[in-house]
C-alpha cells in the first residue's frame, strides 16, 4: 500500500534507536542523509516522509532494483521502514552549491524548457506541473529534483524508461519516460543538477493547480482530468 496516507502516523522512535538503524543507510547517503552532489547515491535528508517510505516499500518489493537496498531491508515491517522515513524528512540540513553546468548552452535550454514548459505534442508535462513551482517537492509524496547528482538524474529517468524502475500503478513517471529522447534525459538532468536549491529544499505544501495526470503513491493530490470529468 503507497505510504502517503499513514508515514505521518509513524510513531516517535528514540533517538539513539534510530542512530544505530541508519547506520547502514549513511554509509552511503552521507551523514544526516545529506549526501553530495559529487557522488551518485542521492541525498535524503528532508524529502517528504510519504516519498522515502514508499521507496523504501518499492526497493524491499522489487519496483525499484538495487541490490545493496534490498538486501539491506528484505525483511523490514512497513511501519519500521515508515520510522527511518520519517527519521530522514525530519533532517533539517542546508543544502551545498551547484556544481558548474555540465552541458553546453544549447543543451541547458532544451532541459529548462522541458523542465517549465513540458512538450504537450509528445504527452509531456512539465516537471514543475507535479514537483512544484521550486522543484523542491510537494509533502507528503512528491519529491523535490533539485540538489541531486547529474549522474543520479540520469540514471533514473533511464530505469523508469526501461522498466528497471517502477511505481505503485498508474506508474506517471515510466509512461513520461518513454517519451523522452536520449538527449531529453540527459539535457534534463544537467539543468537540475545545475540549479540552486530555493527556501531550504522545504517541499511545498500543495500544488497551485491540479496535477496533469494521476500518478500512484500520490492519491491526495488533485489531477486535472479527474477534475474536469465531473
Amino acid at each position: 500500500m503507497p505510504a502517503s496516507a499513514t508515514a505521518a502516523a509513524a510513531p516517535t522512535v528514540p533517538a539513539a534507536a534510530m542512530a544505530s538503524r541508519v547506520l547502514a543507510c549513511t554509509a552511503c547517503h552521507g551523514k544526516e542523509g545529506r549526501a553530495t552532489q559529487e557522488g551518485y547515491f542521492p541525498r535524503i535528508a528532508g524529502k517528504p516522509a510519504g516519498y522515502l517510505a514508499n521507496q523504501l516499500l518499492n526497493f524491499r518489493d522489487g519496483r525499484r532494483s538495487y541490490p545493496q537496498m534490498t538486501y539491506l531491508i528484505e525483511h523490514l515491517t512497513d511501519d519500521y521502514l515508515r520510522e527511518m522515513a520519517e527519521h530522514f524528512a525530519a533532517q533539517d540540513v542546508p543544502y551545498p552549491p551547484p556544481p558548474a553546468p555540465q552541458a553546453p548552452a544549447a543543451a541547458l535550454e532544451q532541459g529548462r524548457r522541458l523542465v517549465h514548459q513540458g512538450d504537450a505534442a509528445r504527452r509531456i508535462p512539465a516537471c514543475v506541473s507535479c514537483h512544484g513551482s521550486a522543484m523542491t517537492g510537494v509533502a507528503p509524496s512528491i519529491p523535490g529534483l533539485l540538489g541531486l547528482p547529474r549522474d543520479y538524474l540520469n540514471s533514473q529517468l533511464g530505469a523508469w524508461k526501461t522498466g528497471q524502475r517502477r511505481a505503485h500503478a498508474p506508474d506517471c513517471m515510466a509512461d513520461i519516460a518513454r517519451q523522452l529522447t536520449p538527449d531529453d534525459v540527459s539535457a534534463v538532468s544537467a539543468w537540475l543538477a545545475a540549479q540552486p536549491v530555493a527556501g531550504g529544499g522545504k517541499p511545498a505544501r500543495t500544488l497551485p493547480a491540479a496535477m496533469p495526470a494521476r500518478c500512484g503513491g500520490v492519491a491526495e493530490v488533485p489531477v486535472a482530468a479527474a477534475l474536469s470529468a465531473r
